[in-house]
This record gives C-alpha cells, sequence and structure tokens, in this order.
C-alpha cells in the first residue's frame, strides 16, 4: 500500500470518527436535556370583573391554532409534508393577527387556545401570546408551557430546531386559582418528540361560592402506545368528578388527539389515504361518572375540525373531529358547533360551546 494511499485511509477515518463522535454528542444532548415541567400553581394575568351566575348562558370557544404555521396550503414534516417552519415571518404575522381577529369575533366568555409559541426555531422566536392578549384585551389570561424542546436537527436541510409553546385560557370571569397539572407521556425514546403533555386548570369562583372549574388540554398523538392518551384522559375525568362531588361544575375542552366521533369517515366519508393515527375512544370511559363527551357536529352539513397535514388542504385529504369538551351533569349544553374556517389559519378548525349551570 502506497503512502497517499495510507494518508487517504486515515484522513477518511479521521473524518468518520469525527462524524461518529458528533452524533453521539448530539444524541447525547438531546437525552440530558429531556426533562418534565411538572405540576405547579400558574399566575393569571390580566383584568376581568364580571360575576358568574347559575342559569345564565355562557359560551367557550377552543381552537388548536397550529403554532400559527398551519395555513391551507402548509405540510407539516412530522405529518408527511415537508415543512418544518412557518412559511416566513411575514406570513407568520399575517396568519397570527386573522387568528387573533377570529377569536375575538367569536364574543366568547371563555376561551382555550392550544399550540401557541412563544421562542420557536419553527415560528423564528415569535411570542405568539401577544396577539391573544392584545385581541382579547379585558380578559384575564393563563398561559402554561408544554413543550421545551431541545434543537432538533430534522429535516436536514432546515431543522426544525427548539421548540418552546403551551395552552393558554382567557377568562370574561376573575381566575380564582390557576394549576398546570402533569399528564403521563410514554416513557420511550418517543417521548423526545411528543409535547409534555399536560392540562390547564383555572376555578372561577361563582355567585353561589361554588367554582366554574376549566380544562384546557392537548392530549398525545405521536404515540406508540394507545393506551397513554387513554390514561391521561382518565386523569382529567378523575379530577373532574373530584370537583362535581365537592358540588362545582366542570367544563373542559381542546384537542383530544383521538375520533371523537368514533369513525369520522361516516360523516366526512373515506380520504384519499388510509391513516390510523386517531382512535376511537373506548367504549365504557364514561360509565358510572357524571361527565359526557360533547363531540360538535351537524349532521345535515358536517364540518370536520381537523385535517391530516401531510400537504395542502385538498378534496379526499384525511378529515376528522377530534376536538370537543366533556362536562358535568350539572352544566346543561344549550348547543356546540365547528367554526367553519376552511382550514384557512390552521390544520383545526375552532369549535365552540354554549352552556349553562
Amino acid at each position: 500500500m502506497n503512502r497517499t494511499l495510507k494518508t487517504i485511509i486515515k484522513i477518511v477515518a479521521v473524518v468518520l470518527l469525527a462524524f461518529i463522535m458528533l452524533v453521539a454528542a448530539y444524541c447525547a444532548y438531546v437525552l440530558l436535556a429531556f426533562h418534565r415541567i411538572g405540576d405547579r400553581s400558574l399566575d393569571a394575568s390580566g383584568s376581568s370583573s364580571s360575576t358568574i351566575y347559575r342559569n345564565s348562558e355562557y359560551t367557550l370557544v377552543s381552537f388548536n391554532m397550529g403554532f400559527g404555521a398551519y395555513e391551507d396550503d402548509y405540510g407539516f414534516f412530522m405529518d408527511g409534508g415537508t415543512q418544518s417552519w412557518a412559511w416566513s415571518k411575514e406570513r407568520l404575522d399575517t396568519n397570527l393577527t386573522n387568528i387573533a381577529s377570529l377569536l375575538k369575533e367569536q364574543n366568547a366568555d371563555i376561551y382555550f387556545v392550544q399550540e401557541v409559541d412563544t421562542d420557536s426555531t419553527r415560528t423564528y422566536h415569535v411570542d405568539e401570546r401577544k396577539y391573544l392578549t392584545s385581541a382579547l384585551s379585558g380578559k384575564a389570561y393563563v398561559y402554561a408551557q408544554n413543550f421545551d424542546s431541545p434543537f432538533l436537527f430534522y429535516p436536514f436541510l432546515q431543522p426544525h430546531g427548539i421548540s418552546k409553546s403551551g395552552i393558554m385560557t382567557f377568562s370574561s370571569f376573575p381566575v380564582t386559582s390557576a394549576r398546570r397539572v402533569e399528564l403521563p407521556i410514554e416513557e420511550g425514546l418517543s417521548k423526545l418528540v411528543d409535547l409534555d403533555r399536560c392540562y390547564l386548570k383555572c376555578r372561577l369562583e361563582m355567585s353561589n361560592n361554588k367554582y366554574l372549574v376549566l380544562y384546557n388540554f392537548h392530549l398525545s398523538a405521536y404515540t406508540t402506545d394507545g393506551t397513554i392518551a387513554n390514561d391521561q384522559l382518565k386523569l382529567i375525568i378523575s379530577d373532574m368528578e373530584t370537583e362535581y362531588a365537592a358540588g362545582n361544575y366542570c367544563v373542559a375542552g381542546g384537542d383530544f388527539n383521538k375520533d371523537i366521533l368514533g369513525d369520522s369517515s361516516v360523516y366526512f366519508g373515506k380520504s384519499d389515504k388510509e391513516y390510523n393515527w386517531a382512535k376511537p375512544i373506548p367504549e365504557g370511559m364514561f360509565d358510572d361518572t357524571h361527565i359526557s363527551i360533547v363531540a360538535p357536529l351537524d349532521e345535515d352539513d358536517p364540518v370536520p375540525t381537523c385535517r391530516n397535514a401531510d400537504s395542502a388542504y385538498h378534496d379526499g385529504q384525511y378529515v376528522l373531529s377530534i376536538d370537543g369538551f366533556m362536562v358535568t351533569d350539572n352544566v346543561k349544553v344549550q348547543s356546540s358547533a365547528v367554526i367553519d374556517t376552511k382550514f384557512r389559519y390552521s390544520d383545526h378548525n375552532p369549535v365552540k360551546l354554549t352552556f349553562k349551570l
């Protein structure tokens, strides 16, 4: 073997070793950076002065805003699409402004919002909370973080980067107390790409000295073990049962990441591709409880709450209903509906609940 060939082999070996060490260091960084935020009390910001009364009608809007990036021509890489960031900072700003205006137009008493970025590569490190608090001024609000991921070096041409995100609850009534409650997640490597799941619990004192207790949640989607999301749901139901036993009124809402209609294709038709990530809620989940699920649906004009963001929105795309509500027996549902945006601003449509206590 001549000297030139030996030199080339040494150079290749050094480069290969350096690459392996770099990959090993990155894997160690991701594993060591993983942490859970845990349960904690939260403070409400803003101000509100209205009072909650029994037998009065109230409205609640829940919206997974897709971190402001999921316009109708957007396909996210984790859903089978190609995009990992919002199209541009300018388009992100326009879309966030439109989302805030849409929510304001609903003139709801309470809002649950999911996927609100505060400092993420994918959204150019824009704090998206300011768009919502500006549009919904005059309301008390609470933010709970549920995502604080290390830098993700994938996709390679446009790495997803770091992500800090959370859920927000807005209320026209004073928030007596608020708490972030941790939900179980998978223990395998898939936990590194899932959110740090939690629910945001807010207690609002009523005129009769009882409480309206609000639960804002975003359950797991990217799991290998389908029982995890069931366990998450059971924990929320258990909490609601405890509050109901104390004489309080409970309303929960958000993104179940489950097919809350059981089989959405009955209402929206079969998709042009086969997907199975959204399982139905298991039968018996609400047996022996004082809680019922509210799945917004107009059977004469059914509108899905979510699309699979594997590409731009189109006819035949996988659509279903995964956003809705849960209420205790002392909450009377007047109506529920999907606000049909044609997925212009997010891969979800907002859902609206009108109720009395």
